[in-house]
């Protein structure tokens, strides 16, 4: 049969071909529902993802709607394939997409919510309300805040832009990498603490009290004198003598070499 003479063939008789392994007859079916793949593409274009990657990934559909599809049912093609094709398409942006891991679920409708933004924001000429948006979409207010506040992880913001400041300027020459972090001394007090902790066992309880107050709340030895009842060479004394025994306790504590 030419080629030129299959461009006459119903849905039907194309599919029966296909079926038999005629792979022309296959993307005849193609070529001959891709304006659909392509609308339906269109449907979840976004600035940040382009139009030919979507239409890629629906066409995928298509030809899946095509293997797929059963011509005892009765049912119309593109009715079976319209379902394929945006399934493909929504675990696109579930599996692909998205920065941060957010549930199945949550994702679905965030992607509702923000075509249902478009939609309403067109029709009303303002932006909807969240009451609106529950209302569209049939669920629940706290569900819309959930799905708005998920769709911030679509997309990571960069540690190297540049970092706003109290005003909303960018600060020049700085970044938002330069915003984030710093030195903790927490984290090397807690080692230290972890490790004096059981070296305190060498020492008296008034050594230890003495201990606390020179170096925890950074009294003088006057002070600590006058807190405990001694002179300020008795302080010194007991400061000397606790800190030989922690050395002491260290020494012990310490791995052979």
């Amino acid at each position: 049969m030419a080629e030129d003479s299959r461009e006459g063939y119903s849905d039907g008789e194309l599919f029966a071909r296909a079926r038999a392994g005629d792979v022309r007859a296959r993307e005849r079916l193609a070529e001959r529902y891709l304006p659909l793949a392509r609308h339906l593409a269109r449907r979840y274009q976004r600035s940040e993802e382009p139009l030919e990657d979507l239409v890629q990934v629906a066409s995928l559909g298509l030809l899946k709607a095509i293997d797929r599809f059963d011509t005892d049912r009765d049912i119309a093609f593109s009715s079976f394939a319209v379902p394929t094709i945006l399934g493909e398409l929504k675990r696109h942006f579930r599996d692909r997409t998205w920065s941060v891991r957010v549930p199945r679920d949550l994702q679905e409708l965030a992607l509702r919510v923000d075509r249902a933004v478009a939609e309403l924001s067109l029709s009303r000429h303002r932006a909807p309300t969240v009451a609106e948006l529950a209302e569209a979409l049939d669920a629940t207010e706290e569900q819309v805040l959930e799905a708005l506040q998920a769709a911030g992880a679509y997309h990571a913001g960069s540690l190297d832009a540049p970092r706003p400041g109290r005003t909303g300027a960018e600060v020049p020459g700085e970044s938002l990498a330069d915003a984030l972090g710093e030195e903790e001394g927490g984290f090397e007090r807690a080692e230290e603490r972890a490790t004096l902790a059981p070296l305190l066992a060498h020492v008296s309880s008034r050594e230890h009290l003495v201990l606390r107050l020179r170096f925890g709340e950074d009294l003088t030895q006057t002070e600590i004198g006058e807190r405990i009842g001694v002179s300020q060479m008795q302080v010194s004394r007991l400061i000397r003598h606790a800190l030989i025994r922690l050395r002491a306790g260290l020494i012990e504590h310490e791995p052979p070499e």
